[in-house]
């Protein structure tokens, strides 16, 4: 018999988050799906291979005390954690910074950043005290956590910041074989990527139409660094569109 292993994915409602849990249960794998709406996360629900494998948790993940309720009922459920999946997110709408609401950078910071680092916190927490010890989580980066886009203060540092939490975890937990990922992901065609094929603002002030793939795609890779043993890092790894004007000068 297969030993049991568990993740936990947020923002599991739709987009890559619902790709990788379906993907993650035709793999075996035993999942805590959550996110704020709990219509669309039982939809991810029966969307998947062994939907009786599947707890389902709504909520605000950037509320302490429900990341930690999030946590006590998948180990109530499962007894154990093998992979947390920082997936959530949440982009900014092109705002130039003159114009950027405090309270629009602070719900994108929260989303992006401090949600991650609670998700973290209570991760290392049960791989540390586990039998044995270990586990694994993969950060949803951004290929704006290295080149911004125009517009986009609040996201882009948010992103640089989740690449500084996906480091500094990593050193934290190298000698509990924790593994830390930062998966930097270009124009998957998700609700949040869309507009990009009608037309994408560049530095230079043009909007051109860029290309994008298909989620499954990341939800693929994620089973797959998943699969690693605990001892194998893949610190971190881009995966975009091959025409998005990333690389080099557009």
């Amino acid at each position: 018999m297969a030993s049991l292993k568990v993740a936990i994915i947020t923002g599991a409602s739709s987009g890559i988050g619902r790709h990788t849990a379906i993907a993650l249960s035709a793999a075996g794998w035993s999942l805590a799906l959550t996110a704020r709406r709990l219509t669309e996360l039982e939809e991810t629900k029966a969307a998947c291979a062994n939907p009786e494998a599947c707890l389902v948790v709504a909520g605000d993940i950037v509320d302490e005390g429900f990341v930690k309720s999030l946590f006590e009922q998948t180990i109530a459920k499962y007894g154990r954690l093998d992979l947390l999946f920082n997936n959530a997110g949440r982009s900014d709408k092109a705002t130039p910074i003159e114009n950027m609401p405090l309270e629009m950078f602070k719900s994108v910071v929260e989303v992006n950043l401090i949600a991650s680092f609670l998700c973290t916190r209570e991760a290392f927490r049960i791989f540390k005290s586990q039998t044995p010890t270990g586990g694994r989580i993969i950060n949803n980066g951004s290929l704006a956590a290295h080149v911004p886009r125009p517009n986009s203060s609040a996201y882009a540092c948010s992103k640089h910041a989740v690449q500084g939490l996906t480091k500094s975890s990593a050193i934290e937990g190298r000698h509990f074989d924790i593994s830390v990922t930062q998966i930097d992901i270009g124009n998957a065609h998700t609700s949040m990527a869309s507009g990009h094929t009608l037309g994408a603002l560049q530095p230079d002030g043009r909007r051109v139409v860029e290309p994008t793939f298909d989620p499954v795609h990341v939800a693929n890779t994620v089973v797959h660094l998943a699969s690693l043993p605990n001892n194998v890092t893949v610190l971190s790894m881009d995966i975009m569109a091959t025409g998005v004007p990333y690389a080099g000068r557009g």
